[in-house]
């Protein structure tokens, strides 16, 4: 797996390539996907990530149903990558249950987002 490779799923193109900066920036490789379908093309052909920060709500393939896709169809150890699900949503208390992903909340602070990428991609 290589280190510092983190995976973002957001299709608002103003915060997803805010997020892929500010990462960068900070030491990260990114990739960005606008869905959940560009997401798992995008870990086919880079790799398996050490972070995948997932929104919800997009077209095509929405954020429950790429969580559904890496849980029950890739093996392990893919399908136990670290997932936060970054999200506006009000109920989100079953994603961090049904499939034990951190959670950002919408806006998401600098320091929360820094604090979750070197949890997950400094030790790899």
């Amino acid at each position: 797996m290589p280190c510092k490779h983190i995976v973002v799923i957001e299709d608002d193109t103003d915060l997803r390539e805010t997020m892929k900066d500010l990462l960068e920036m900070e030491g990260f490789r990114v990739f960005t996907a606008s869905n959940g379908r560009e997401g798992l093309r995008q870990i086919e052909q880079n790799g398996q990530p050490c972070l995948i920060l997932l929104d919800l709500m997009m077209p095509v393939m929405n954020g429950w149903e790429f969580l559904e896709t890496l849980r029950r169809k890739h093996t392990a150890p893919l399908a136990q990558t670290p997932v936060a699900v970054v999200s506006a949503a009000a109920d989100i208390a079953d994603v961090e249950r049904d499939y034990g992903c951190s959670v950002l909340k919408k806006p998401v602070s600098l320091e929360s987002l820094f604090a979750l990428a070197h949890a997950h991609c400094d030790l790899c």
